[in-house]
C-alpha cells in the first residue's frame, strides 16, 4: 500500500514538473540592427559580445543583425533596436519612428563627431579656395562626417564641389574611411574628406603622422552612433531598461561567451555610452536640409 502511494505521489510531482516547464515561455528575441562600419565581419565581432550582455542583463534574447547602410530601409520594420550613425537616425526617425537611446563615446571627440578636409601640407594647398581645379575623394555618402559634413563646412566657406572641384571620387568595398586617408597620403587624390575621429586613431596607431597633413576645413560637432529603437515593435519599459544598461556599462564590464572572457567595450571599441536626446540631431537635419541629403533631398 505504501509502495502504491510512493509511485503515485512521484507520479503526481513528475505530472506537475512538466506541467510547469510546459507552462514556461521561451524569453522573446528582439533584433539589433547595427550599421556595417568596414565590414559585416567586423562589426559582429565588435558587437556580439555587447548583445550577449544585454541578453543576460535583461533576461530577453537579442539577435546582433549586421546591416548595410543601404539596406536599412528595407530592413527597418524587421529591427527592434538600431545602431547607427546620425544621418541615418533622422532619417528612419523621420520615416519609421526611431527614438534615439544613448549615444556611444569614443576618442578625444566623445559622443560627438564631425568631419573634416584635409590635403598632405607638402602639397601646397594651403586654403580652401586653393583647392578649386582639384582633386577630392569622399567617403561613404551616407556617412555624415564622411560627405554632408564636408560639403556643408565647404558650402559655408562659398564652395560648391560640383563646381569648384576638377573631379571628386568615393572609396569602394571595405574600410572606406582608411582608404580615403591613404588616397591622400599617397597622393591620389588632392585632398580628403573623412571623419576626425579615424584621422585619430590613424595617428595613434602609427598608421600616419597627422603633422603631415592640413585640415582646411571641417564640420559641426554632431551626435556619434547611437543607439534607438523602434517604437512600434518595442514596448516603452523594455525601451527604458535597454537605454538604462547601456549607460551603467562600465570599462570593467565583462561577458562570458564561448568559453572566453571578454571586455565588453573594449571589444567593441568603445569608452562607453551617454544620455542624448533628439533635439540633439537637429543640428545633423540642419545640415541634411543644407546640402540636399536624406531625408529631406529635393532631387
Amino acid at each position: 500500500m505504501q509502495a502504491n502511494f510512493q509511485k503515485v505521489f512521484i507520479l503526481f510531482l513528475a505530472f506537475l514538473l512538466l506541467s510547469f516547464l510546459a507552462c514556461q515561455k521561451e524569453p522573446p528575441t528582439y533584433r539589433i540592427g547595427y550599421m556595417i562600419c568596414n565590414s559585416e565581419q567586423e562589426t559582429l565581432k565588435r558587437f556580439t559580445p555587447l548583445t550577449v550582455f544585454l541578453s543576460k542583463k535583461l533576461g530577453v534574447n537579442f539577435e546582433a543583425v549586421a546591416v548595410d547602410t543601404l539596406h536599412f530601409s528595407r530592413e527597418i520594420e524587421n529591427l527592434d533596436f538600431t545602431h547607427t550613425n546620425s544621418l541615418l537616425y533622422i532619417m528612419y526617425n523621420r520615416l519609421n519612428g526611431l527614438e534615439v537611446l544613448a549615444a556611444e563615446k569614443r576618442g578625444e571627440l566623445g559622443a560627438r563627431s564631425k568631419g573634416i578636409v584635409a590635403v598632405l601640407k607638402k602639397g601646397g594647398i594651403e586654403s580652401v579656395a586653393d583647392l578649386k581645379g582639384k582633386t577630392m575623394v569622399f567617403g561613404p555618402m551616407l556617412a555624415p562626417t564622411s560627405f554632408m559634413s564636408q560639403v556643408y563646412a565647404l558650402k559655408k566657406q562659398g564652395f560648391l564641389i560640383d563646381d569648384d572641384l576638377d573631379f571628386y571620387d568615393f572609396p569602394s568595398r571595405a574600410f572606406k574611411h582608411e582608404k580615403v586617408i591613404y588616397s591622400v597620403l599617397y597622393g591620389k587624390y588632392d585632398a580628403g574628406a573623412f571623419p576626425y575621429y579615424d584621422f585619430e586613431i590613424m595617428g595613434k596607431q602609427g598608421k600616419i603622422n597627422v603633422e603631415d597633413f592640413t585640415i582646411l576645413a571641417e564640420g559641426p560637432l554632431i551626435p556619434y552612433c547611437n543607439f534607438a529603437v523602434t517604437q512600434r515593435r518595442v514596448g516603452e519599459k523594455l525601451a527604458r531598461r535597454f537605454k538604462e544598461a547601456l549607460l551603467e556599462i562600465r570599462d570593467t564590464d565583462m561577458v562570458e561567451m564561448a568559453g572566453e572572457r571578454v571586455n565588453i567595450l573594449k571589444r567593441a571599441e568603445l569608452e562607453g555610452f551617454e544620455d542624448i536626446t533628439d533635439a540633439d540631431f537637429d543640428i545633423v537635419r540642419q545640415m541634411a536640409k543644407e546640402t540636399n541629403m536624406p531625408p529631406y533631398q529635393e532631387y
